[in-house]
């Protein structure tokens, strides 16, 4: 068969959509401590190889095909891609891969500064396969919440365009369950050392975000009028959701903030996602403005309600994610003259299966994330110790440092090549160290 055009914009989106993820290691790495940056970001970064080897294997075939009681696909169907070659299907598998990357990716933000290397590489692969795949399978792949699904037919079918609830929902769930199983970071609330190190790396990676988004919403339009009607949506629901944010501070905070411009642009993003191809663009707007606000006053709920979302994965990927889901319910367009959301004359029908699609969503990702979290954390252990936390998990975790303060002309603790001077590295590392915890 020949490449068409067709198969040209799928290609290119999923490029896009995985450029998304050193996106995210850039807007995490500059949000959280200059000593913890290298080690967000190798999260994010290992987030790409640990997922994209899972989904060659199996996780394609667990996403897609001939289902298991509706739950997740058949894992040898398509065990390593194998009856996939020399057809075009490989095309849409990975792109599909690139979607389970970033999903997984966006978790880490929960857990910064605290988390052990060697225990996220283990969470990787199994939460992918175990909570991400079946998900992706019951939204869809034909399983429980389509529309010949048990709960898709007994509540009605969802619209999940490109992730609300698969991608965003089940991520921001996912970091709050973890978030809770690690336990706050010392000085959570109290240390001013916690605010973002480099606002312009932030600002950087959510550039990164809008940009891979086009490809992630619009990569599985159907036609030139639903693919001009997603780029649209994807460009005006984050600005809106921008100003929300930025108002929302000044009102709030009598300031501004460019954490809060890059913030409300994610926010607005992840709002649309599952709405993109089923709003108006005066409705982008709406949602966009309403998912700002939100997102905005819900980052500040972990101070109150004393859980330690680093960088506020829960505060905007379960909150605009959920804001998006519901918000199908009132102002989906109609198809083709029927069905549509509350404001369009469709009833309570569409609102009530997105409504039962979140809910599900969000049970079943906290059920398995609880008992995998909980499966490390009493095992080989998934926080690191407080002296590490303190030294930094850059030096601790990977003998690293983002940035040279001290002048000793090596970033850590680790010298690979062997004509180094061992003995001067070694009288210097103690006073490295020192500098590192200051920083």
């Amino acid at each position: 068969m020949d490449l068409s055009a067709g198969h040209v914009w799928v290609m290119i989106s999923a490029a896009l959509v995985l450029l998304m993820t050193p996106g995210l290691a850039f807007f995490y790495g500059g949000m959280t401590r200059a000593k913890s940056a290298l080690n967000m970001m190798m999260m994010s970064f290992s987030a790409v190889a640990l997922v994209a080897v899972v989904w060659v294997l199996w996780g394609y075939s667990m996403s897609s095909g001939e289902g298991v009681a509706q739950l997740f696909g058949n894992p040898f169907a398509a065990l390593g891609l194998e009856p996939l070659l020399n057809t075009e299907d490989l095309i849409g598998a990975g792109y599909g891969a690139t979607f389970a990357i970033i999903t997984v990716a966006l978790i880490s933000g929960a857990i910064a500064d605290r988390a052990k290397f060697g225990a996220w590489a283990l969470f990787v692969p199994v939460w992918v396969t175990l909570v991400y795949c079946p998900l992706a399978f019951m939204v869809w792949g034909g399983g429980l919440l389509g529309a010949e699904g048990a709960i898709g037919a007994w509540a009605g079918e969802a619209i999940d365009f490109a992730g609300g609830t698969v991608v965003h929902i089940n991520a921001g769930v996912a970091g709050l369950i973890l978030a809770l199983i690690l336990g706050k970071r010392k000085g959570f609330g109290k240390d001013p050392a916690q605010r973002p190190h480099n606002i312009p790396l932030v600002m950087i990676g959510a550039t990164l975000l809008w940009f891979g988004w086009f490809g992630f919403n619009g990569g599985a339009a159907g036609t030139a009028e639903e693919a001009g009607l997603i780029w649209v949506n994807t460009m005006a629901a984050p600005a809106a959701a921008m100003i929300g944010w930025l108002v929302t501070e000044r009102i709030r905070d009598g300031r501004p903030t460019s954490l809060g411009a890059a913030s409300g642009v994610v926010a607005g993003l992840v709002a649309i996602t599952p709405a993109c191809a089923n709003v108006s663009p005066v409705g982008a707007v709406g949602l966009g403005l309403v998912a700002g606000v939100l997102a905005a006053l819900a980052v500040g709920l972990k101070y109150r309600w004393g859980y330690d979302d680093s960088l506020d994965v829960v505060g905007v990927h379960l909150v605009a994610g959920l804001v998006g889901t519901l918000a199908l319910g009132f102002i989906a367009l109609p198809v083709e003259g029927a069905g549509g959301g509350l404001f369009y004359g469709g009833g309570f029908a569409q609102l009530w299966a997105q409504t039962v699609a979140a809910v599900v969503s969000v049970v079943f990702c906290a059920v398995l994330t609880v008992l995998i979290g909980l499966a490390i954390h009493k095992t080989i252990g998934f926080r690191v110790t407080e002296e590490q936390e303190v030294t930094g998990v850059d030096l601790t975790q990977h003998a690293e440092s983002a940035y040279e303060f001290g002048g000793l002309g090596t970033g850590g603790t680790f010298i690979p090549h062997p004509a180094t001077d061992r003995s001067s590295h070694n009288a210097g590392i103690g006073n490295h160290v020192k500098e590192e915890v200051n920083a």
